[in-house]
């Protein structure tokens, strides 16, 4: 026990705060135990069924009361059935003796708003499917808005704030998994890609900050992964972290609220890497954007390395001020465009590999071609096929695909119509489109049929017995057995692989 505590705690307490503390290591993982709950100490209440526990600061107070009240509550009230309340409270700087804001832990807060309950969760990649970048969980914001002229003279007392020590919790939970050497590169990336490879390297960096845009699922959280993996792997004793613009900000504004930014601004600027995802959530808000430039200038000014995304480049985010874009213009800005087929393809090859189940080409194809714009989506996509197959014990196909991804891909894709892949065809071929619709069976007219009504049935959700009717009202039969013509063919006929996969790169533009 510290020094602060007057008397012992009863041993009821001890025994039940032990078995507290290990569920609370093993729920909460030893990262962000480590960092916001280990400080805490049992303290000895004047009321039997009360439990008092003391943390060093009102930030690390405010942030435990703010998303551990109803887990301490529910923890303590299983080893001890006649627990009333439990008690946080933090330790005075100045006088080690007192303890000072001292508030009850009720079991049942008011909720939040939900885009505040979001943010304050433990999440895992920029997400849906992929695991976090970011740290511990943000204290949640306040119920008004702290004052602009506040912020700004916080900022300037505190602008030169000295380094906090560097402890093994200040590691951010990395994906292994998002790494330089499983990022596929090519023209779309190449830039972006080299710019992040470079600013890992060890030495002083040679630019700072990196600004990465692009549209969400393209790779930038990749790529601070990867970044933060190199540069961990070089500097083993570096302290990195990340964090969402968003949750800087919920930090920030209950630090101040807390009268406690000293701690803030040390945890920050004790940062060899900082990275920081979707600057464009700061966007108007005046008090954070002031704690924001000066963080920059610290970090950027010391030889530090910063790593900064958003959706947008930086002169097209509205709201934030123009010394903070200047600033970011300073460094070396990159952008990642969304990937062609050849790339989406690519990535679910390397995908692939991963996965337990082999998934055939045609289904790849299907999934590379009508699923465009998102590579989260993208990859989403070929889990859940997975999953399913192995849910139901089906073999995975082309119809097994279209079937679990039917609003999948009807919401990704452009509607293409039998008719415009009719014309292509027979452009591509030097053809009539009513040779394709004829009854003619002369090969250089059924093989174009053929590659069509593969096309239709990859491209279109149409039904067998529907694309049947629009090649001269044949029989669903027919289509199937061109289909699978085709899928055998591309395998063994170069010449009818690049045929068709020009004809879907085209329809798809």
């Amino acid at each position: 026990m510290t020094n602060w505590q007057a008397t012992r705690p009863t041993s009821d307490q001890a025994r039940a705060w032990a078995r507290v503390r290990a569920n609370l290591r093993e729920s909460a993982g030893a990262r962000l135990f480590d960092q916001w709950l280990k400080p805490m100490e049992l303290i000895e209440g004047d009321e039997p069924d009360t439990v008092r526990l003391a943390l060093p600061s009102a930030f690390a107070t405010n942030w435990v009361r703010s998303h551990y009240a109803d887990r301490l509550h529910l923890e303590f009230k299983a080893v001890l059935p006649e627990l009333r309340a439990v008690m946080l409270e933090t330790r005075a700087p100045s006088r080690a003796a007192k303890l000072t804001s001292v508030e009850a832990v009720e079991p049942a807060p008011a909720p939040r708003p939900a885009a505040l309950r979001a943010e304050a969760a433990p999440s895992l990649v920029e997400s849906d499917e992929q695991p976090s970048l970011f740290g511990a969980p943000a204290a949640p914001a306040p119920a008004k808005p702290a004052r602009a002229t506040t912020a700004s003279r916080a900022a300037k007392a505190d602008a030169a704030a000295p380094a906090a020590p560097r402890t093994p919790s200040d590691r951010p939970p990395l994906d292994p998994r998002l790494t330089f050497d499983r990022f596929v590169v090519d023209s779309s990336n190449r830039v972006a890609f080299n710019a992040a490879l470079s600013l890992a390297e060890p030495g002083p960096p040679r630019f700072s900050p990196l600004f990465l845009h692009g549209g969400t699922g393209q790779g930038k959280t990749h790529l601070m992964h990867a970044i933060a993996h190199a540069f961990l792997e070089s500097h083993p004793e570096a302290v990195v972290l990340c964090m969402s613009a968003e949750r800087f900000m919920f930090d920030f504004v209950a630090a101040m609220r807390a009268r406690d930014t000293h701690s803030f601004k040390s945890r920050l600027r004790s940062a060899d890497l900082l990275l920081i995802d979707d600057l464009q959530f700061i966007a108007g808000k005046d008090s954070t954007q002031e704690e924001f430039f000066h963080t920059v200038n610290e970090l950027v000014s010391a030889g530090k390395r910063l790593v900064i995304s958003a959706d947008r480049s930086p002169q097209s985010l509205d709201g934030v001020e123009p010394r903070i874009i200047g600033r970011l213009g300073a460094g070396l800005v990159a952008d990642i465009k969304a990937p062609d087929l050849t790339l989406r393809r690519t990535i679910l090859n390397r995908k692939v590999a991963d996965l337990p189940e082999a998934v055939p080409n045609d289904v790849l194809d299907l999934l590379a071609s009508r699923i465009r714009g998102n590579i989260r989506e993208l990859e989403g996509a070929l889990n859940r096929v997975v999953a399913y197959a192995q849910l139901t014990g089906d073999k995975i196909d082309l119809e097994f695909a279209v079937a679990t991804l039917g609003e999948v891909l009807r919401g990704a894709q452009r509607r293409i119509t039998i008719d415009e892949i009719q014309k292509l065809v027979s452009r591509h071929f030097e053809l009539k489109p009513l040779d394709l619709v004829s009854a003619r069976r002369a090969r250089a007219i059924a093989r174009p049929r053929q590659i069509a009504m593969y096309l239709a049935k990859r491209l279109t959700t149409r039904s067998l017995p529907e694309i049947g009717r629009k090649f001269g009202g044949r029989d669903h039969s027919t289509v199937i057995y061109a289909v699978r013509k085709i899928e055998e063919l591309r395998d063994t006929d170069r010449d009818i692989d690049n045929a068709v996969r020009v004809l879907m790169k085209e329809l798809e533009g």
